[in-house]
């Protein structure tokens, strides 16, 4: 079934979900991200369907956030491995883990995976940081504000808001 897209929506997080496509496609993501990059891999990785993988590649690719390389050319295979904008949505994924791991939602083992600092192998986490100062911001603190390209739906969203 095909969903409704999201075009002509003033929406930030509207025009990444509609680049994104879906839940098979952060899968797929979270793979290209960590090193895989062939076909066969990435349909081990995530035990999607041939015709699903295909359709999620070509629709990745088409949004800008893969490429697709040859690495052999008798027979042409090809390789896919994230763009500038792919490794932007390493934000994102992080984001994904760091809350699954809070919720438990792998099971009472701990994290299924780790992010860790190079320089000393310490665990990282995203947080939320003031632009301007630099220093850390309590989620409970940050409100919802229409910004110079808002439109009068958004406007009306952030009227709505209320903590």
């Amino acid at each position: 079934m095909r969903l409704k897209g999201f075009e002509g929506m003033t929406c930030s997080i509207a025009g990444v979900l509609e680049a994104v496509g879906d839940r098979w496609a952060f899968l797929i993501l979270r793979d290209l991200t960590l090193g895989l990059s062939k076909y066969e891999d990435l349909k081990r990785s995530t035990g999607i369907t041939d015709a699903t993988l295909s359709a999620r590649l070509k629709h990745l690719g088409q949004n800008g956030l893969i490429e697709r390389r040859v690495y052999r050319t008798r027979p042409a295979r090809h390789e896919y491995v994230p763009s500038a904008r792919g490794w932007d949505m390493v934000l994102v994924i992080q984001a994904l883990a760091q809350l699954g791991d809070k919720w438990g939602v792998a099971g009472s083992d701990g994290p299924p995976l780790e992010f860790v600092n190079t320089n000393g192998g310490g665990r990282v986490r995203l947080k939320i940081i003031d632009e301007r100062t630099d220093a850390t911001v309590r989620q409970r603190d940050v409100r919802p504000k229409a910004g110079p390209g808002a439109d009068e739906k958004v406007r009306w969203r952030v009227g709505k808001f209320a903590p």
